[in-house]
């Protein structure tokens, strides 16, 4: 696979479109990107949504950054979105992924992704309510992929997730969710697996192997997300920090012939506290690092 940025670790931080251009290609070495919906919120006002994605756009093309994909972030992962369990909620959810679309245009990718959403406690553990929780889902992402076709994207990426209270959360309902959805979507729609969520111990226990996940899905996979972590949380730790995504363990994933066009975008999510200088170190030694293992 080849190696990608996405952009998580630039929030809050980095936000003028010129500078965070520069930080992509002048300080983290890379020209290859996933850009997220924390960035430009698909809820903003369309006028001035569009105007700020375009300036990205054109700040990107400037430096040759190609935006690979526009992703869910971290307010978007907030919301029950079209797991929810009130019928409204779920409209609006379907309104939200449209308008991540449009977004997704106006910033010059053909892609979007994001995780479905989650399930209320109840419907998670109410089999019937769950199984009706689950149609709806297949229902609604037809009427967005209908949508995404008339407007220009070329596929829709599904995160699956380290919670039994959302789905995918497991290889297995992953691939069986890809095929039950392309049955009826108007584009393909494929998985983006996350080193992290693949290797939580708390859920999977001794079947927590991204390899095992890759191996098992890797005809539906879309991208995949990378990250330091240690199996016990979702991290999203840079490569400064000790963990369990050893360089074998990429090589191995590297090494999957059906996914060696694929990118692996690294999503850092750096807590807010930290200083931006602390970040930016951190980021570069990473990029560094990753570009060696990748190349090598």
């Amino acid at each position: 696979m080849k190696l990608g940025l996405n952009l998580s670790f630039a929030i809050k931080r980095w936000v003028e479109p010129e500078i965070l251009a520069s930080v992509i290609k002048d300080e983290l070495n890379t020209s290859d990107v996933q850009f997220t919906w924390d960035q430009v919120d698909p809820w903003w006002p369309d006028s001035q949504r569009n105007e700020f994605a375009r300036e990205y756009k054109e700040a990107f093309k400037t430096k040759n950054i190609k935006i690979h994909g526009y992703f869910a972030g971290s307010s978007a992962y907030c919301y029950p979105q079209l797991l929810a369990p009130l019928k409204i909620q779920r409209k609006i959810a379907v309104e939200y992924f449209k308008r991540a679309i449009d977004t997704a245009i106006e910033l010059g990718t053909d892609i979007i992704g994001s995780p479905l959403g989650s399930l209320s406690n109840r419907d998670a553990y109410d089999k019937e309510r769950r199984a009706y929780i689950y149609e709806e889902t297949l229902n609604n992402l037809t009427e967005i992929s209908r949508y995404a076709k008339e407007k220009g994207i070329r596929e829709i990426h599904v995160e699956c997730t380290p919670l039994e209270t959302e789905f995918p959360s497991t290889p297995d309902e992953a691939n069986n969710f890809i095929e039950d959805i392309n049955r009826v979507s108007y584009i393909p729609i494929k998985l983006l697996i996350d080193w992290g969520h693949a290797v939580f111990k708390p859920l999977y226990g001794e079947y927590a192997d991204m390899i095992e996940w890759l191996d098992k899905c890797k005809n539906n996979i879309g991208a995949v997300h990378i990250q330091q972590t240690d199996g016990n949380w979702d991290r999203h730790w840079d490569f400064t920090k000790d963990g369990i995504v050893t360089k074998d363990k990429i090589d191995k994933s590297n090494a999957i012939k059906e996914l060696e066009n694929l990118y692996q975008f690294l999503e850092v999510v750096p807590i807010y506290e930290d200083k931006d200088e602390n970040v930016l170190a951190g980021m570069k030694k990473t990029m560094e690092y990753l570009n060696d293992v990748f190349e090598g």
